[in-house]
């Protein structure tokens, strides 16, 4: 099955949907996504005949690291992953596996209200070379998560469409073909892991993921073309481990009132 990168956002919605399998299971495994459209962890790319490549430790090499962003404002540097240091050097089996648990996670979008308002006037987002935080800020609230479980909760922003546009008499318009997309960048809460029950006691916000137009960036910072629309995507996965993530099952969800247009700087007035 040839899964597009890119799906439509469903207009009205009024909770996230599942962009990559919408009639399906809400569930889809990462190995999937990793053999059929640009990987999101592009050191654990597939070769056409599955998931072989993903057997052996030694894929989980530094790169892989580089893709998941934690909440400073550099990327994870791979020695400072202390008791998750040195990925290639630990056997996978020595990861516990996970017990069988039923959940049933929602997700809940905070500050709707607002991100409505924005939305109807075609949301900006200012990105800069030194990274700049988003605003209305991403924050979601949880349920149906298992209390003893460990999740890892993620975030990426792709583009929406493959346009350009520009603002034109006081309205955004399509202004040509989009340019080239720089790989995205995973960026992990850096409270995971964490129980399921942690979690639900509290907002999730991700107050420090930072958006920048600089192509040569090394803070691990979300890369964005200017005058280009994206969507926001929240991510859970239930694993004990962050080296887990390639093998894991992604719950996601997109809030299509999130989605905005980077600029330099504020184009509508209002």
């Amino acid at each position: 099955m040839n899964i597009p990168m890119r799906d439509p956002v469903i207009p009205g919605t009024s909770m996230a949907y599942h962009p990559f399998l919408p009639h399906r299971a809400p569930d889809f495994a990462m190995s999937a996504v990793l053999g059929h459209q640009p990987p999101f962890f592009p050191a654990l790319a597939l070769p056409p005949n599955g998931a072989a490549a993903l057997s052996l430790p030694g894929a989980l090499a530094k790169p892989i690291m580089d893709q998941l962003v934690g909440a400073a404002e550099t990327a994870i540097p791979f020695s400072s992953l202390g008791h998750q240091a040195a990925a290639h050097l630990r056997p996978l089996k020595t990861l516990e596996p996970e017990e069988e648990v039923e959940d049933d996670p929602k997700v809940h979008l905070e500050a709707k209200e607002l991100w409505e308002q924005f939305h109807k006037r075609g949301t900006e987002m200012v990105i800069t070379k030194s990274g700049r935080r988003m605003f209305p800020p991403f924050k979601v609230r949880c349920t149906g998560l298992d209390k003893k479980a460990k999740y890892i909760l993620l975030m990426d922003i792709v583009a929406a469409d493959d346009c350009r546009y520009k603002f034109h008499n006081s309205r955004w318009m399509v202004a040509g073909k989009a340019d080239p997309e720089m790989p995205k960048r995973m960026y992990i809460h850096p409270d995971s892991p964490a129980t399921g029950e942690q979690w639900m006691s509290k907002v999730v916000t991700f107050h420090k993921l930072k958006l920048t137009n600089n192509i040569s960036d090394k803070h691990g910072f979300t890369i964005l073309n200017s005058m280009h629309k994206y969507q926001p995507r929240f991510h859970i996965v239930r694993a004990n481990d962050i080296l887990k993530l390639p093998y894991s099952t992604f719950r996601t969800y997109v809030f299509p009132e999130t989605e905005f247009i980077a600029v330099t700087a504020y184009q509508n007035d209002k």
